[in-house]
């Protein structure tokens, strides 16, 4: 049947509109945080990328919920790489450094926006390990040289988590609460304030929790308490033990 020059556009157009309406659909059905891709690295030099989630917003209910990790994913940490490369775009010649080596040694960055890399690196690169060191069905008692070093340590894992939860509940305001590898080689749990890195204090974080109300507020409210014992549900001690490895 022949077809007349405005049923082909129509046509056209509806193709086009159902591709677009198909596109949209697959990206909220399979979002782009699945496929994880090495250029987000925090580490990577030049311009900084937003890192995907390595599992889908939902994957850690009921422990932290979907909206909760689309809400800081794509708003809060997508906000610091956009602060971040805003920075050093004024001073181009940081761009050879990893975002670590920055927060490593503030002192050297240029005062016009040291406060800038301070706060928004550090975001960039907290919480860049907060997503890797969750995984869904996680949790359970630590394994590997994780587990003997916490007991090592802190004498059981028991204690180790009451010190760790009464230290990220007593932490006042916004902050993170860590276990690092201090520069004298010892582990302890500390907590910083706002998007402060141990690594500005020269320790490496093995792990850590986002205290930030956002991190927990649309679940939790203001039961910070309770957000702490449910995330030790979601932890990912693989992850964890090559963090540990890593700082040793």
């Amino acid at each position: 049947m022949p077809v007349n020059r405005r049923h082909f556009l129509f046509l056209l157009g509806a193709s086009a509109g159902a591709f677009a309406l198909d596109a949209c659909a697959s990206a909220q059905n399979s979002p782009s945080q699945n496929k994880p891709s090495p250029s987000t690295s925090p580490g990577k030099t030049g311009v900084i990328q937003l890192p995907p989630l390595p599992y889908p917003y939902q994957a850690l209910e009921p422990h932290i919920d979907a909206a909760t990790m689309r809400f800081h994913h794509d708003k809060h940490h997508a906000t610091y790489v956009k602060n971040l490369n805003a920075a050093l775009d004024k001073h181009p010649e940081l761009k050879s450094r990893t975002v670590e080596q920055l927060l490593r040694d503030l002192n050297s960055v240029p005062e016009d926006i040291r406060r800038t890399v301070r706060n928004n690196g550090g975001g960039h690169v907290n919480h860049s390990m907060f997503w890797r060191i969750m995984k869904p069905k996680g949790g359970g008692e630590p394994t590997g040289a994780i587990s003997s070093a916490i007991k090592q340590n802190f004498s059981s894992f028991a204690n180790f988590k009451k010190q760790f939860n009464e230290a990220g509940a007593s932490r006042f305001g916004s902050g993170w609460v860590w276990l690092v590898r201090t520069k004298d080689g010892k582990l302890e749990v500390r907590t910083t304030a706002n998007q402060d890195s141990p690594l500005s204090e020269g320790n490496y974080p093995i792990m850590g929790n986002d205290v930030w109300e956002h991190a927990y507020y649309l679940k939790y409210q203001n039961r910070r308490a309770d957000y702490l014992n449910a995330w030790w549900n979601v932890l990912n001690w693989d992850e964890i033990n090559k963090r540990f490895a890593q700082a040793s």
